[in-house]
């Protein structure tokens, strides 16, 4: 199969060229665009979100030998996590190339952290099956560089933080509130609000529910965990 200047390009951009290239085809296939001769990315990303795993765990595993299982597995959500992945997608200009139907273009597909993060992975298991792990391997720990070494000693997904908070003192998980959506269509921005049973709450402003949901919890854990409340 022939590809597009784009594809080529970004083959380029993500240092592999492919031998299957229906593979690289079908990575940046989304669904609203799909047909029985156009299959889409959904089993590739589930494919690749195991080998993402996999290469993390053990980067991870072969960084720091001293570490726990507990110390481990924080660190490595705060890399496989949807929000890395979506930034990593950016990086590489993913979501220029991805191929998707009308309703979801005009509404800004391209820029969906959700939609470019899958994508990724997607594109991680076309790379694993068109020339095997270690040539996938290389392509992550090439394509997430410095977050490895780079990632906190006890990172943690904010909201899960902060419900460990709350039910360490006897309260109710975390409420998180939609309070505002704005911008266009294509690129909306959500306004979320976290409360705790205490009455502490905390705001915040990102272009997805889910990262303001981060946002706004990691707002308001630096908060108490300062004693501010």
């Amino acid at each position: 199969m022939r590809l597009s200047a784009d594809l080529k390009a970004f083959q380029t951009r993500i240092g592999h060229e492919f031998a299957r290239t229906e593979l690289l085809v079908r990575a940046v296939t989304h669904s609203s665009i799909a047909s029985t001769t156009r299959p889409d990315n959904q089993r590739l990303e589930f494919l690749g979100d195991r080998v993402l795993g996999l290469v993390m765990a053990e980067a991870l595993f072969s960084a720091d030998k001293a570490a726990t299982e507990g110390q481990l597995a924080p660190r490595l959500n705060a890399l496989v996590r949807k929000e890395t992945c979506a930034e990593v997608a950016r990086d590489i200009g993913l979501g220029e190339v991805l191929r998707l139907g009308r309703s979801e273009m005009l509404s800004g597909g391209r820029r969906k952290e959700a939609l470019i993060g899958d994508a990724i992975e997607a594109v991680i298991a076309a790379v694993y099956l068109d020339a095997g792990f270690e040539t996938a391997r290389a392509l992550v720990l090439r394509l997430w560089g410095k977050r490895i070494s780079a990632v906190e000693p006890d990172a943690r997904d904010a909201k899960s933080a902060l419900q460990e908070w709350a039910q360490a003192r006897g309260m109710a998980p975390p409420k998180y509130t939609e309070t505002g959506r704005d911008g266009p269509d294509h690129q909306p921005q959500f306004t979320v609000e976290v409360t705790l049973g205490n009455g502490a709450h905390e705001s915040a402003r990102a272009g997805s529910k889910r990262l303001a949901e981060q946002q706004a919890a990691a707002a308001l854990l630096k908060r108490l965990e300062a004693g501010h409340e």
